[in-house]
């Protein structure tokens, strides 16, 4: 059963109690009113004719000393035709409570004498020939006899009323109720449509389409739900987008990977053929060992180098306050002997926050990728001059800047060159593992794609990132900003 008709059905059932209850209660409220209204018209109507019942007796005449029988009866018959309508229904008994006089029509029994006395009055509604009644019993002294007067006074206009009320009132009890039905299904669409749209973006995403959201009509709990409901699905979507980016990744590094491999294992396979194979002289035999150990080499740095991103994907960083002079002190020990590159060093002084090991592989990686980009082939060596930033030309190929300083969110350290640059189109690309702009040129220099996908993972466990500027012909500068401690300055 649908929600909305469990609401319409629930909400019928509590306004149908409500009316019920509430139509008994107010038909009843009046009927009791007019019933004891006309109650106290009889019991009233009752002390008025024994009040002229006594006065009757006190005009008989002086010859009686006890009021006779006969004269009680002719009294009860002249009241009886003294009322308004002509005709009252009465009934006489004496002191031993034997019946004296009856008026025709009276068919109450005698139940209601035994509980009446000199000092009491009585009272019954009694049903009788289709009639409703109210039966009074009340005592007189009439020349010194005591004795008791009924009456009967019709209610049944009080009963038929009552009927008629509670009639009248079912009837507009179900006209309320099929009103308000037909209102509350109008109410209930309205208040679960947010569900209805909510159950229509629920198949659609579990039919695949997780660009669909719900539509919010509301500002209440519904419409938080749909909000939240909305703030579930962008997450998933996200979850799913990351999934199918890692997949993908992780396909394009499988194909990357193979065909990294293939290319050394063909040459390392193919040379040592040739050596089993063919007999050759010294020379020759000396050149296909050295293109499998060449090979082998680079299997070997490509393996070393898929082993640390590995480990720094896994790893926590043991953070500890290191010295940036002593980070640049050992790159200048590491690059010493790199005579071809005009490498220079200049910092500020400060105490970072870091692994040292770690930092060192990235500045490492970052100024051995610097140099291949700045090494010139025989077609660049005829490339022009550049200017740099005081505005004086000079040839800068082949120099390579390292930079650290100090800035508002920490500590800033940069490799720039002015090598061959990186495409636009590509600067988003080559943190990823085995990717290489310039294969080629890459291989030639035992590259793999892998020492900026190993610093991304680095800088990624001490909350920091690869910052790339670049421009095709113009050089390149990766920079990144580590968390920084006391400041000075030192350059040189």
């Amino acid at each position: 059963m649908k929600f909305s008709i469990k609401l319409v059905l629930s909400t019928m059932i509590v306004l149908a109690l409500a009316l019920g209850f509430s139509g008994f209660y107010f038909v009843n409220y009046v009927f009791e009113t007019s019933l004891e209204r006309d109650v106290g018209q009889a019991l009233d109507e009752s002390s008025i004719l024994g009040f002229a019942f006594e006065t009757a007796a006190l005009n008989v005449p002086l010859k009686y000393s006890v009021l006779p029988d006969s004269v009680v009866e002719e009294i009860a018959s002249r009241l009886e035709m003294g009322g308004q309508s002509g005709g009252r229904l009465l009934r006489i008994a004496d002191e031993e409570k034997n019946i004296l006089y009856t008026s025709d029509g009276f068919t109450a029994d005698e139940g209601l004498l035994p509980q009446t006395d000199q000092h009491t009055k009585s009272y019954r509604v009694i049903y009788a020939q289709d009639d409703y009644y109210v039966h009074t019993c009340v005592s007189i002294n009439a020349l010194d006899r005591i004795l008791y007067l009924e009456t009967m006074k019709s209610v049944t206009e009080v009963f038929t009323e009552r009927a008629l009320g509670f009639s009248l009132y079912r009837k507009v009890t179900i006209v309320m109720l099929l009103t308000g039905m037909v209102i509350m299904l109008f109410i209930a669409s309205l208040l679960t449509k947010p569900i209805r749209l909510l159950t229509k973006a629920t198949k659609r995403m579990a039919a695949g389409d997780y660009t669909y959201r719900a539509r919010q009509i509301s500002r209440d709990e519904l419409g938080q739900l749909t909000r939240d409901f909305n703030r579930m699905a962008n997450a998933l979507e996200e979850n799913i987008c990351m999934l199918e980016e890692e997949i993908e990744a992780r396909e394009e590094f499988m194909g990357a990977f193979a065909h990294e491999l293939k290319t050394p294992l063909t040459a390392i396979i193919g040379y040592a053929d040739m050596l089993r194979s063919h007999k050759m002289d010294e020379e020759k035999s000396i050149m296909s060992a050295n293109y499998i150990y060449t090979e082998g080499k680079r299997l070997e740095a490509m393996s070393f180098r898929l082993l640390d991103i590995i480990v720094a994907k896994q790893e926590e960083a043991d953070l500890q306050e290191t010295s940036v002079g002593e980070l640049f002190e050992y790159l200048r020990e590491m690059f010493a002997e790199k005579r071809e590159m005009d490498i220079r060093f200049r910092h500020e002084e400060a105490a970072v926050w870091v692994e040292a090991n770690l930092i060192k592989t990235v500045l490492v990686n970052l100024i051995d990728n610097a140099c291949k980009a700045s090494e010139r082939s025989g077609a660049e060596s005829e490339a022009g001059s550049r200017t740099v930033a005081d505005g004086e030309a000079s040839d800068m190929t082949g120099v390579i800047e390292v930079t650290g300083q100090a800035v508002d969110e920490g500590y800033r350290i940069a490799v720039r060159d002015y090598g061959i640059g990186i495409p636009e189109a590509e600067q988003h690309k080559i943190v990823k593992a085995f990717y290489m702009v310039d294969k080629s040129r890459a291989r030639s220099k035992n590259g793999a794609g892998l020492g900026l996908a190993l610093c991304a993972e680095i800088l990624k466990i001490h909350h920091s990132e690869l910052q790339i500027e670049s421009k095709e012909g113009e050089g390149s500068c990766f920079s990144f900003i580590l968390p920084v401690e006391n400041r000075g300055t030192y350059e040189e």
